[in-house]
């Protein structure tokens, strides 16, 4: 195991694009980090950079405390899984699984041996013979992690590697590594636009925008405490609800907008007339989309109410709703996270 830094990196394309702005990061040894950002944030781009793939613009890598400035991937101690898999189509599950030993000279009866280790603990010993079109996409994935996996890298690089899966074997996937890394513990630094991949998955989330940072924590934390709008309305299906008050920016997540009765706004809540559109009949849930304000000056809202909530919400109505004090993040107009303010 061992520990990713990288320090006041920046990576700067020809044309004078930035895809990485002075990024600081750490990783913490053995855990999950998941770069979380839309696309083109500059998340594959450091990840790409951590492994040799990309030579920085400026600023410093360091995998263990030792700086890789200059060092090919190889020299690294890393292994990365793609997007794409990348396995040979004419190899067996096997062959592609020993390719890196066999290039790096290990005796035919020791690259047997790793292969089968790794394919038992991914649980796809029984397809060692088989050919890449011959599997599922869940087992193609589980075939790359393997040739990553016996390499013994100190750190993992998964670049979306569930992308190509459909939803359902994402889910199961999604399991599949997140017990798979438990298992061996190695540092693990893995790439998604997927917020429900970034929550299920990681110990803490990094989320990326523009090239930078704009927090790192736990999924609660960056959930619950986001550090500004940008983190706030990305993260959470549906986005948390931002309205301007006063001279700030209110925002609640709208799990907590619930028609008055079923909750109260308690000291330094709001209250909201909210004018009902449409309400979404999801099963477990409901939800109900509208606005909020004055003719002219609406602001789109979401609530969110389990099915244990029966109050009735009818479409084209004006109901009162409320959202506890406890719940509410305050922002400045900039977007910045501000301390708990008084309405």
């Amino acid at each position: 195991m061992a520990v990713v830094e990288v320090r006041d990196l920046h990576k700067r394309f020809a044309g004078g694009v930035v895809a990485v702005d002075g990024v600081d990061l750490a990783t913490e040894e053995g855990e999950y980090l998941v770069l979380l950002g839309p696309s083109g944030c500059g998340k594959t781009t450091l990840l790409r950079v951590i492994a040799g793939l990309e030579q920085p613009t400026s600023g410093e890598v360091l995998i263990g405390g030792s700086p890789m400035t200059g060092l090919p991937p190889r020299a690294r101690q890393i292994a990365m899984v793609f997007q794409s898999y990348a396995l040979y189509p004419h190899k067996t599950v096997l062959a592609n699984i020993t390719f890196p030993l066999k290039a790096a000279g290990i005796d035919k009866a020791e690259r047997r041996r790793k292969a089968e280790w790794a394919a038992g603990l991914l649980g796809i010993g029984h397809l060692l013979d088989r050919r890449p079109r011959h599997l599922s996409g869940g087992e193609r994935q589980r075939v790359a992690l393997a040739r990553a996996l016996v390499r013994e890298p100190s750190v993992f690089l998964l670049d979306e590697p569930l992308s190509n899966l459909d939803a359902k074997l994402r889910a199961t996937a999604r399991e599949d590594l997140r017990e798979f890394q438990e298992r061996i513990g190695v540092t693990t630094i893995y790439v998604t636009h997927d917020q429900v991949e970034a929550m299920a998955l990681g110990d803490r989330i990094a989320v990326m925008s523009e090239g930078k940072v704009r927090q790192v924590g736990t999924p609660q934390q960056v959930y619950r405490d986001p550090a500004d709008t940008f983190v706030a309305t990305f993260l959470g299906s549906p986005p948390m609800n931002i309205l301007e008050r006063d001279d700030c920016l209110v925002g609640f997540r709208p799990e907590h907008l619930l028609p008055r009765g079923i909750a109260e706004p308690g000291d330094g809540g709001v209250s909201l007339d909210f004018h009902v559109h449409r309400v979404e009949h999801l099963g477990s849930e409901r939800h109900v989309v509208g606005t909020v304000g004055e003719i002219g000056q609406e602001t789109r809202v979401i609530a969110v109410l389990p099915s244990t909530v029966a109050a009735p919400v009818h479409a084209g109505q004006t109901e009162p709703f409320v959202a506890a004090g406890r719940d509410l993040r305050f922002f400045a107009k900039s977007g910045q996270r501000l301390e708990r303010q008084r309405l």
